[in-house]
């Protein structure tokens, strides 16, 4: 068909050419470019325990009051931890079971009455007590060591005011009187099943640094009067086995077990024991320490201390060294070379007790240099590796020109605790750090895949000098072991950046410095 002419020139294509199109183009993604780290080393971190007890029995030390608020409980004990922080300590040894009760939800020990002022009473809050104190340890960089006491039961004679769910009212059979308190019998296999179900439960449900034991074991001898375990004993004992050595053989049998259920379940997870502070005397025993004390773990608390050290059934020993350098009956001095000297490699830790500073007749504890005297001289000790302090509010509440002196002329400077080796050897991956963002309150670090799970936690310093940057504030994050993908700290406007990766065992598995993009910063 003819097209009309209207009038209109239309333009002539050539036939030779056709219309060009425009594609769209597909933009390929960009490889991210990692950050790289640079050559610079970091000095090394000294190693050296520093802790110390929060005793929560009687309110010792926290909560300072049972009927207080949750609320207000939680700034008294955030209160200890940045004290302590301050001091350049690593770590807190917290008692959450004092006496068949627990500080956490359990399903074999109902709620303390050092909580919540009524045993069996449930916090009035939605929070978890025990993962929330792990946490705001471990956003300080500290160390958390659950502390549980096995055998005791109560605290007094006064029944009618424990909960219906204690073991008193739930395993009648299992409880011993003596004195002034009810005891577990350690006696009955039962007894020992049930603590170990205990321990597995913190340790499966907590991200803990530790399980830790002090002194009370068998209980400490009341005058002549004898500890009413005979029935156990007829059903239970090996023939020809005196009393003395079957009760030994009780607590040997626990510590054993719960050093293998602890590792069963995560093998990072330390063993630490803190035992009265002479083993036996050298009267009793030739390989025992020159010292005249009136009870000793091995004959009165049934504790062979020397025994777990030397079958490796614990990983740290804290002795209660609380007496003074020169004490006439049992020397400081004295039992700290004992204790260095029998260890079977076991890092010792040395207990002191600040607890007596102007508060005994023994006149060498109103010497404001007596606990200063004591660390520096575990530092000369060849198998000591550290110290640990009872209690909490000695230095805190009181003494505090103690503390003072303790951070200006010992703990200057902060530290790492002892790191442990695995019993099987693991390939980590060494993060890759892809960037570093900041704004006025927080930094955040990519990462360029997920953390490998052996990864703990990370050491972050910023600082725009190189050679102080060893000396700038230490930011701790903690990832516990989860596959994180960005680790944030506050905020480090800073020229360089310094990452310590450190694993389960305490190790620091790289250390790295870079020099932060400067378009990432404020």
């Amino acid at each position: 068909m003819a097209t009309p002419n209207n009038g209109s020139k239309r333009a002539e294509i050539p036939q030779s050419e056709s219309p060009k199109q425009t594609l769209p183009v597909k933009e390929l993604p960009k490889a991210p470019v990692t950050l790289q780290p640079l050559s610079y080393r970091l000095p090394e971190m000294p190693r050296e325990f520093r802790g110390v007890w929060i005793a929560t029995v009687a309110n010792i030390d926290w909560p300072i009051s049972s009927v207080d608020s949750w609320e207000k409980q939680k700034r008294d004990f955030i209160g200890l931890l940045d004290y302590y922080k301050d001091l350049n300590f690593n770590a807190v040894i917290v008692q959450i079971r004092t006496a068949g009760d627990s500080f956490y939800p359990s399903n074999y020990a109902p709620w303390s009455k050092y909580l919540t002022g009524k045993q069996g009473k449930a916090p009035a809050t939605s929070e978890n007590p025990l993962t929330w104190m792990i946490k705001e340890a471990h956003d300080r960089g500290l160390e958390f060591h659950a502390w549980l006491n096995p055998y005791r039961a109560t605290m007094d004679l006064k029944t009618e005011e424990l909960s219906p769910e204690h073991d008193f009212n739930q395993h009648r059979n299992w409880m011993l009187k003596y004195g002034t308190k009810w005891y577990y019998d350690p006696g009955l296999p039962e007894v020992k099943e049930h603590l170990l179900k205990i321990i597995k439960e913190v340790v499966d449900n907590y991200d803990i640094d530790a399980i830790h034991f002090d002194d009370y074991f068998y209980p400490y001898r009341e005058g002549k009067l004898e500890f009413p375990d005979k029935a156990s004993y007829d059903k239970y004992k090996k023939s020809g086995q005196s009393r003395d050595d079957w009760r030994r053989q009780n607590v040997n049998e626990l510590i054993f077990a719960l050093n293998q259920t602890i590792k069963s379940s995560k093998p990072w997870v330390q063993f630490g024991i803190s035992p009265f502070g002479v083993w036996r005397n050298q009267n009793k025993d030739p390989k025992g320490s020159p010292t005249q004390a009136g009870q000793t773990n091995y004959d009165d608390l049934f504790a062979d201390v020397l025994l777990w050290m030397k079958n490796k059934w614990i990983d740290y020993l804290i002795p209660q060294l609380y007496w003074s350098m020169n004490h006439r009956l049992a020397s400081h001095r004295t039992l700290a070379d004992w204790w260095s000297n029998n260890s079977f490699g076991i890092p010792i830790y040395i207990g002191h007790g600040p607890y007596k500073i102007r508060e005994d007749s023994d006149e060498a504890w109103k010497n404001p240099a007596e606990i200063n005297t004591q660390v520096n001289y575990a530092r000369t000790l060849p198998q000591v590796h550290g110290s640990a302090f009872f209690s909490a509010k000695s230095i805190y509440q009181k003494n505090q020109d103690i503390a003072k002196m303790l951070k200006n002329e010992v703990y200057d400077q902060p530290t790492l605790p002892p790191s442990f080796e695995p019993k099987q050897k693991a390939i980590i991956e060494i993060p890759v750090v892809l960037d570093v963002k900041s704004n006025l309150n927080k930094t955040q670090i990519s990462l360029e895949k997920p953390l490998d799970p052996a990864i703990r936690y990370a050491m972050v310093q910023g600082g725009n000098d190189l050679a102080s940057l060893h000396d700038a504030v230490i930011h701790t994050a903690w990832v516990g072991g989860s596959r994180a993908r960005f680790l944030e700290v506050a905020s480090l406007n800073t020229e360089y950046l310094a990452i310590r990766w450190i694993d389960h065992y305490g190790r620091i598995v790289q250390t790295q410095v870079f020099q932060t993009p400067k378009l990432s910063r404020p």
